[in-house]
């Protein structure tokens, strides 16, 4: 049972009065350990920051403090809940070693898989509208949350050290994994190739549905979340992502192989939503790269998913020993099938 030691410093820092009973548990995010705090006059959220998984608190701190003065929430049909400054301006607390944040509580519904197209169309849309609401403010001004997170020629030779380091036996399923991803060595020579002709944006680089809130009858987005991955990027990253979690039949830890397949119609809508926005907005390469972002995503998963078996499962958390292969396997399954047919896609 938590303590709340770190409340009277809390309520210090932000002139709140807090009770223990006005906060309980919320979500079911695996990050932070996040709570709502209910008093009579308003909802908010308070979250102890995992600073293991995000090393750079400062850098988020920076990014966040970036967005709230420059972008124009008017550009938004919805609300981007960034953390509220406590009194000496800060949007992290540091208690007793551990940074604590408090931001508005935004009503509706997150949702952990997609149920529909017309779904798939809104969740593309809203990252699509954050790009264009971020357009004007410089890329380079933000940092980077987590070093070299969607840099595919990075998470390649992460791949070969972990195989040359592996202590793990080369054969059967294992050695066909393997052999496959080093086989996707083209992919990584396309983004090395796209790097070079496309701007770099603010993107939300995280695009899970579960860090959208829809409104209680799916009719819009409430509030795009989960903003601490946001940095520079290419806008193929946050169109890739929706993919990879959206437009595939089953989960990534699926082990239904011959199930694990391209959805066309939630691909499509997703597609419908990106182009409806970056349509006029995104340089003709850059909607000329949506295709790749799909292919990308899901194969720099399958890179750190079989990287990390390799290693010994120090990174993911797993179930059984063999999740993370399994993992890998799932995403190979995704990968030939956008390989063999989504890549073609014309506009």
């Amino acid at each position: 049972m938590t303590s709340f030691s770190w409340l009277p410093t809390l309520n210090k820092k932000y002139s709140l009065e807090i009770q223990p009973s006005q906060i309980r548990p919320f979500g079911d995010g695996h990050i932070h350990q996040t709570f709502l705090i209910e008093t009579k006059n308003e909802k908010l959220i308070l979250q102890q920051f995992n600073n293991q998984v995000f090393k750079f608190p400062e850098r988020i701190s920076h990014n966040q403090s970036l967005l709230i003065d420059q972008i124009d929430s008017k550009d938004l049909p919805y609300i981007l809940p960034l953390p509220i400054p406590n009194l000496a301006g800060e949007l992290f607390t540091l208690i007793e070693g551990t940074f604590f944040r408090i931001s508005p509580f935004v009503s509706g519904k997150c949702v952990n898989e997609i149920e529909n197209p017309h779904q798939a169309y809104l969740a593309a849309k809203a990252f699509a509208q954050f790009i264009k609401a971020g357009i004007h403010i410089p890329a380079s001004e933000f940092q980077e949350a987590i070093p070299g997170f969607h840099d595919l020629e990075l998470r390649y030779n992460q791949l070969l050290e972990a195989l040359k380091n592996t202590k793990r036996i080369m054969s059967g399923e294992l050695k066909e994994l393997v052999e496959f991803y080093l086989g996707q060595k083209d992919l990584v020579d396309q983004y090395l190739s796209w790097k070079e002709k496309l701007p770099l944006r603010l993107t939300h680089s995280d695009t899970k549905i579960n860090n959208l809130i829809f409104a209680d009858d799916f009719s819009k987005v409430n509030a795009v979340i989960d903003l601490d991955t946001l940095m520079a990027g290419y806008v193929y990253y946050d169109f890739g992502d929706l993919v990879r979690t959206v437009a595939c039949t089953e989960g990534e830890s699926s082990k239904d192989w011959e199930k694990i397949k391209v959805e066309n119609a939630k691909y499509n809508a997703l597609l419908e939503g990106f182009l409806e926005v970056g349509n006029g907005v995104f340089t003709e390469d850059e909607i000329k790269s949506l295709p790749f972002g799909g292919l990308m995503m899901t194969c720099i998963m399958g890179f750190r998913f079989l990287a990390d078996y390799l290693n010994g499962n120090i990174y993911y958390t797993i179930h059984y020993e063999e999740q993370n292969l399994h993992r890998a396997k799932n995403q190979m399954c995704l990968l030939m099938d956008l390989r063999g047919e989504l890549h073609k896609v014309s506009f």
